[in-house]
């Protein structure tokens, strides 16, 4: 369609202007130094706050003299103020020669990538990982000033309401959301009318209150899942860590979170040469429940290029439909590894939307989205595991070879109760915000 491709055009456009902006405020600032007047004198001109003028001068200066890759991917129309803020955001704290090194090695990788690897959100994982292999050790320092400055802020809103927002550390983040969301959605089974974005507020403020929000927690209801390869528990090495629905954490942080007495350990047997989950650990759990655990622990967002909800939060979706033949044949696509994939309520509803093609080819990792106007997107998932590209020979079976107990193949599930050190840039909201996900009820 002739006007969505014009949006394409103004995007980048205004890319342009973003660059020329940040590079005209970074020319002032050289030319006044710390001149405190030039911020108010910019104030009225620009057309808003001074505090959000400082923070262009200040974007202005570390993109031109810090990243000059991404200076020039905004002057050519790929990236925008903001995709370039989050970037910003995460090099913050590194020295100029580290920030440069990153910068040339996100340019590296934006060469072949993907059109969805710019949004904000993919660029800025992408910086992440980028950052921890570059200053594993500032990661970590960083990590650890950031959760020193925990907080709850009282945001007042329009029309008679307010924002509570609290900070806390990323996994203690990720349980308290999933507890909260668990209650709600067990009230609405229970034939409460109220929506789950209006059960989820009103069960966390009867918890915090005191009150009893007419529910108890389900098991396993604040559960988050860490990734953690054996060496970095042994601390052997101090890279592979992450952390679902949030990214990469340093290798000191996982290993606290994976020794709190409250943490318990799931085994997850990883391929080598790829990377990918093959197994877990049984515990007691029927095989339908641990595939649909494999297939969160292996995917860990939605499978949805620009979606990056946690899969615990997801529909299992049958890539291949699963069906039922009343006459004893052949269903259709089985429940399984590899024909299962997470996808977000909205995501899972527009698969079968009219003129969209959503596929996802969950033994490669490959996404490929086709719009109704023709314009087809394709992502890769990351593997849980940096693949050390030598599959296991004949005689040394992947499968089978590990015990269930072998401690060098387990990852930490922790139920202990994200802070994102975002800095200036505002951080998107794809996980819980209440108008990209409709969840009155899955769509099979």
């Amino acid at each position: 369609m002739e006007e969505i491709e014009r949006v394409g055009v103004v995007r980048a456009r205004r890319a342009r202007l973003d660059a020329e902006e940040l590079e005209l405020l970074a020319e002032i600032a050289a030319d006044v130094g710390d001149d405190r007047g030039v911020v108010e004198e910019l104030t009225p001109v620009l057309r808003v706050s001074t505090r959000e003028v400082e923070w262009r001068i200040e974007d202005g200066r570390s993109v031109v003299r810090r990243m000059p890759r991404l200076h020039a991917a905004m002057r050519s129309g790929e990236v925008e103020s903001y995709g370039a803020r989050r970037v910003l955001a995460v090099v913050e704290p590194l020295d100029d020669d580290t920030a440069r090194q990153v910068d040339g090695l996100l340019a590296e990788r934006l060469v072949d990538a993907p059109e969805t690897a710019w949004q904000p959100g993919n660029l800025a994982q992408r910086v992440r990982r980028l950052v921890e292999k570059t200053d594993p050790d500032g990661q970590t320092e960083r990590a650890r000033r950031a959760r020193a400055e925990r907080k709850v802020e009282l945001t007042p809103g329009e029309h008679a309401v307010s924002s509570l927002e609290v900070s806390l550390p990323a996994e203690r983040a990720g349980a308290c959301y999933s507890r909260v969301d668990a209650m709600a959605r067990s009230l609405r089974h229970g034939g409460d009318l109220r929506t789950l974005d209006q059960l989820r507020a009103d069960v966390a403020a009867d918890l915090l209150l005191g009150r009893y929000p007419g529910v108890s927690p389900p098991e396993a209801a604040a559960m988050v899942y860490l990734h953690v390869p054996v060496d970095a528990a042994l601390s052997l090495s101090d890279d592979g860590c992450e952390l679902d629905g949030y990214g990469p954490v340093p290798a000191p942080i996982a290993r606290e979170i994976m020794t709190n007495e409250r943490s318990i350990w799931r085994a997850v047997l990883c391929d080598p040469g790829t990377g990918e989950p093959v197994d877990l650990g049984r515990r007691r759990r029927r095989p339908s429940a641990v595939i649909r655990e494999l297939v969160r622990v292996r995917d860990r967002e939605c499978v949805m290029p620009w979606c990056h909800r946690p899969a615990r939060h997801c529909d299992h979706d049958h890539e291949h439909p699963w069906t039922t033949n009343d006459n004893g044949g052949g269903g259709g696509g089985s429940t399984s590894v590899a024909n299962g994939g997470p996808r977000c309520r909205r995501h899972h509803r527009l698969k079968d939307r009219p003129g969209w093609n959503a596929r996802y080819d969950p033994v490669r990792g490959v996404t490929r989205v086709t719009t109704p106007h023709g314009a087809t997107y394709t992502a890769h998932r990351e593997p849980v595991l940096t693949p050390t590209g030598q599959a296991p020979g004949r005689d040394t079976p992947a499968r089978d070879a590990p015990k269930r107990e072998d401690p060098g193949r387990e990852a930490p599930e922790c139920r202990a109760p994200a802070h994102r050190h975002a800095a200036r840039a505002e951080p998107e909201r794809e996980t819980t915000a209440p108008e990209h996900h409709d969840d009155d009820g899955p769509p099979f």
